[in-house]
């Protein structure tokens, strides 16, 4: 037998690379992502973090003491440009601050974007001032949502929440039922109306609801994968998923 070594050849340039950390109990955060990048080309790597139910501050911030695990797990000892924390009542109760740290202790050259923090930036390229909130949590947690927007600035012109005490639960609620339950959400004096949290099925009715309700519409993970696109250079041509993506 003639044995023969050949070299090989490595790719010189590569895609840029966006990490999810999406929380074991999220049903949509993957579909919502891949439905907007499946034509771009950009690699995505998904790992999952450890969730603890009922979702109460306190079990928030258990879950966040693993991502440091969790991120180093993304594509261990190689560069990742943006990676995407993928829970809103998470890093409100956490501090994007403390995630910040343990994203950088694994993935000290990447990006950080989480729902919170994108949302945010979202609002503020709408130069958006008042918000009507909807969010599918307990009482406690949908009122730290308020209060975390209240507190950068933002005026809450009405609220609404579902008081679901468990991640995976959230992932159940029927999108007509949640289309037609935000249809009828008090808007007068909103400029646009914000929908908390990644397990919702609300990315794909952004665009009705817009039309319905004839103010923008954000929600986590259109903000999140907005953010993300506008990390890596990736924003353009994203049709479909509100006016968000036509304010590049």
């Amino acid at each position: 037998m003639k044995l023969n070594k050949i070299e090989p050849q490595f790719i010189k340039n590569s895609n840029p690379r966006i990490g999810l950390i999406a929380l074991a109990t999220d049903f949509m955060i993957e579909k919502d992502f891949i439905n907007v990048i499946k034509d771009k080309e950009i690699d995505f790597f998904v790992n999952r973090i450890e969730c603890y139910n009922p979702l109460t501050k306190e079990n928030l911030i258990k879950m966040s003491e693993k991502v440091t695990e969790v991120t180093n797990n993304i594509l261990p000892n190689e560069d990742i440009d943006c990676i995407v924390y993928g829970c809103t009542s998470g890093t409100i109760a956490a501090g994007f601050e403390s995630i910040e740290k343990k994203v950088k202790a694994a993935k000290p050259n990447a990006k950080l974007t989480t729902p919170s923090s994108a949302t945010l930036k979202a609002l503020k390229r709408l130069s958006i001032k008042k918000i009507a909130i909807f969010t599918p949590y307990s009482k406690i947690l949908n009122d730290d949502v308020v209060n975390f927007f209240t507190s950068n600035g933002f005026e809450v012109t009405s609220n609404s929440y579902l008081d679901i005490k468990a991640d995976y639960d959230i992932g159940k609620v029927e999108q007509e039922f949640l289309y037609n339950s935000l249809s009828q959400i008090e808007l007068n004096e909103a400029d646009a109306l914000f929908v908390s949290c990644t397990a919702l099925p609300v990315l794909n009715i952004i665009d009705r609801l817009e039309k319905k309700l004839n103010i923008p519409v954000l929600s986590s993970n259109q903000a999140l994968i907005w953010d993300s696109l506008e990390s890596i250079g990736k924003n353009k041509a994203v049709i479909g998923f509100g006016k968000l993506f036509n304010k590049n």
